[in-house]
C-alpha cells in the first residue's frame, strides 16, 4: 500500500499493518501522513483498530534517512527542519503527531500487536494505542534520547500513565530495552 501501510476492514475491526518489512517497518513522514488519513476516515461502524507490523518486527522506529543530509525524497530532513524557524518545526512535528493521536479516539479501542522490535517511533506508535499485546520476543526501547532527540511523537504521556513518572523517566533517559515479560509486569502491555 501507499507509504508502507496495508488497510483491511472486517466488520467492526479495522486492521492497519505497517508493511515495510525490508526496513523492519521503519517509519517515514509519508507513513505518518497516511496513518493520519486512515484516522480521519475511520467509519463509525469500526469498534476495534488493530495495529500490526509485517515481518519480524513491529517497527524499528524512524527511518534513519531522515537524520542524514541525503534524507528521503520529497521530505525535509530533521537537520533542515532544525535549521528553520521554531514555529515551522513545531507545526511539522504537530502534523506528524496526527498519525499517532487518532488511535486514542474514544469511538473505538485500539490495540497494538507487537512482535520483535518496537523502537523509538515504533514504541511511541504502540503507546499511542489503548492496549498493547506483546509477543514473547518483543523488545521495546525509547531510543530517541540516546540519539540526542526528544521522543515527541506523543509516546511519553501514555508511558507515564502506564508505568508512573519515575519508571517512564528511567526508561526514556536510559534508552534501555524493555523485554516482553517486563513490559507486561510493569503495565506497558498485556
Amino acid at each position: 500500500g501507499a507509504a508502507g501501510l496495508e488497510i483491511a476492514v472486517d466488520g467492526a475491526v479495522l486492521t492497519v499493518t505497517l508493511n515495510r518489512p525490508e526496513s523492519r517497518n521503519a517509519q517515514t513522514p509519508a507513513m505518518w501522513r497516511a496513518l493520519a488519513a486512515v484516522g480521519a476516515a475511520v467509519d463509525d461502524a469500526v469498534r476495534v483498530v488493530v495495529l500490526r507490523g509485517a515481518g519480524a518486527s513491529f517497527s524499528a522506529g524512524l527511518d534513519r534517512a531522515m537524520l542524514t543530509p541525503q534524507g528521503i525524497d520529497g521530505e525535509r530532513t530533521f537537520p533542515e527542519m532544525a535549521a528553520g524557524p521554531l514555529e515551522d518545526f513545531d507545526a511539522t512535528v504537530g502534523s506528524y503527531q496526527e498519525g499517532f493521536t487518532w488511535l486514542r479516539d474514544p469511538r473505538f479501542v485500539s490495540i497494538a500487536a507487537v512482535q520483535g522490535h518496537a523502537v523509538g517511533a515504533g514504541f511511541q506508535l504502540a503507546l499511542a494505542c489503548d492496549l498493547r499485546i506483546v509477543a514473547e520476543d518483543a523488545q521495546l526501547c525509547m531510543k530517541e534520547p540516546a540519539l540526542g532527540l526528544v521522543p515527541d511523537l506523543t509516546g511519553t504521556k501514555p508511558l507515564v500513565e502506564a508505568v508512573g513518572y519515575a519508571r517512564a523517566l528511567e526508561i526514556c533517559a536510559t534508552a534501555r530495552w524493555v523485554a516482553a515479560d517486563e513490559a507486561a509486569r510493569i503495565g506497558i502491555a498485556l
